[in-house]
């Protein structure tokens, strides 16, 4: 590694993967509208915007991370950023539905080999633990503000007069960004240690996309086909691939070779229950974001950059509550993320008596930041409840299945939430109400959520914890 390079420009570069990745997320959801109506979608092709770049994303997350070890952190956070920005150029060109949807699912793909990088590289470039803490620190910042600018960026394109059709920009805006960050990582960026005896289990990748894949398109654009035979017998297939994938790495172990993910984990309760913890945590999280922006725009009648500003003050509220979160846990336990979903149910509750169309701007600011607040008590600690019961050498193994039951229960929450909401709109042509039963759907979740949470010990003492990426 080149000595004369300053830990703190590397982190620099390697934190715009995150920065992108959560944009690309974030961006989609006050754009929506126009999207759709830029390529003609129906309601579950506009869906599948979204859960397409989580698919991929969640599909390949585990491989990304394994391909650091195998051909080195440089070239492989190199290439994940050249194909991001690729397919982020391509989707902004797409002229069908169909074009973009396939562009946004290797858009996910990409970043799922770009983003492990970064949390690696703080491993790499930061040994004392004080520096290794403020770099983290800098990597949880940059997340908070990602989807904050997210937000505020997809509502100024999606709703401004530009050279081209606004919402093709939020995916364009990531060249200029994409070309700086490999220009920097090409120059200053130190290559690490490569690992050449870790395998790569792409069959497993391969079951595992086509498991996904099978469950999650047949939810999405079956409702829209009015549930044909071949949408049933997709989800019974996505079953027994799923059930096969289990079982393929069970066996793989078993003869010695690497599988995707160590099943040998899923023996210990607590992460069990903090992975399922974790399932309905990120179903109500991110349909509600799609749910709360199509509603300020089609319910409310706002327009996307007024919809998106309603998004800065959770963002802000949320990472003040995450950094008292990190400070409060270590104390009291579960019992913090209890007040975070205290607050998140009141807010819904609210927001099912006061959001309608004239609701006061005050009550709609305060609702909307509400929410934010009470999140940030949840969503990053979720990681460290979840792990911090396990033995150290697993952390690394739990992380990553960690990050891929977040991905792909984000994605389920668009196909199951978010069709249950434009089911609603198509049968009551009242987005409000459609709204209103979503919200009550994602109260549903939260008390399961916080009947996981009592299962779970307390506190424990002594132990250590892994941090990964959003």
């Amino acid at each position: 590694m080149n000595k004369t390079i300053s830990p703190w420009l590397a982190l620099v570069i390697v934190l715009t993967a995150p920065l992108l990745s959560v944009i690309d997320v974030f961006i989609i959801n006050v754009a929506i509208p126009s999207i759709k109506s830029g390529v003609h979608a129906t309601d579950a092709q506009v869906q599948l915007v979204i859960a397409s770049y989580l698919l991929g994303y969640a599909a390949f997350l585990i491989t990304g991370g394994r391909s650091g070890d195998h051909y080195g952190r440089k070239r492989t956070f190199f290439w994940g950023m050249i194909g991001f920005t690729i397919f982020s150029c391509l989707c902004g060109i797409s002229q069908t539905p169909n074009q973009l949807n396939m562009m946004r699912f290797f858009q996910g793909v990409s970043a799922a080999f770009m983003v492990p990088q970064a949390i690696a590289f703080i491993q790499i470039l930061f040994s004392d633990p004080k520096e290794r803490s403020k770099a983290i620190g800098w990597f949880g910042i940059t997340l908070g503000l990602a989807s904050v600018i997210g937000q505020v960026l997809g509502g100024y394109f999606a709703g401004g007069h530009f050279f081209i059709t606004g919402w093709r920009l939020i995916f364009l805006v990531n060249l200029p960004i994409g070309i700086v960050s490999l220009l920097a990582a090409y120059l200053y960026l130190p290559e690490t240690e490569k690992h050449n005896s870790v395998k790569m289990d792409m069959s497993g990748v391969l079951i595992l996309t086509l498991a996904l894949f099978s469950l999650i398109y047949p939810l999405i654009q079956g409702r829209e086909s009015g549930w044909p035979w071949w949408s049933f017998a997709l989800l019974i297939l996505s079953g027994i691939i799923l059930w096969y994938f289990f079982y393929d790495q069970r066996r793989k172990k078993a003869v010695g070779r690497a599988p995707l993910i160590d099943t040998a984990l899923f023996k210990f309760r607590d992460l069990n229950i903090g992975l399922i913890a974790v399932f309905f945590h990120f179903i109500m999280h991110t349909s509600y974001l799609l749910l709360s922006a199509v509603f300020l725009q089609n319910g409310l009648g706002l327009s996307p950059l007024a919809a998106g500003l309603y998004f800065v003050a959770p963002g802000v509220l949320f990472t003040l509550s995450s950094f008292a979160a990190a400070h409060l846990i270590p104390k009291y336990g579960t019992p913090v993320l209890q007040v975070g979903v205290v607050i998140i149910i009141l807010t819904f509750a609210l927001q099912i008596a006061y959001f309608k169309p004239g609701v006061n701007v005050i009550v709609l600011f305060t609702l909307q930041a509400l929410y934010g607040l009470g999140n940030g008590f949840v969503l990053p600690s979720l990681l460290n409840i979840t792990l911090r019961s396990l033995p150290l050498q697993f952390a690394g193994a739990a992380a990553g299945i960690y990050s891929t039951v977040q991905q792909t229960s984000s994605a389920l929450g668009i196909c199951l939430i978010g069709g249950l909401f434009y089911y609603f709109i198509g049968l009551t042509k009242n987005v409000q109400l459609a709204y209103h039963y979503g919200l009550i759907v994602h109260i549903g979740c939260l008390v399961i959520l916080s009947i996981l949470l009592l299962c779970l010990p307390k506190t424990v003492q002594g132990t250590k914890t892994a941090h990964v990426a959003e």
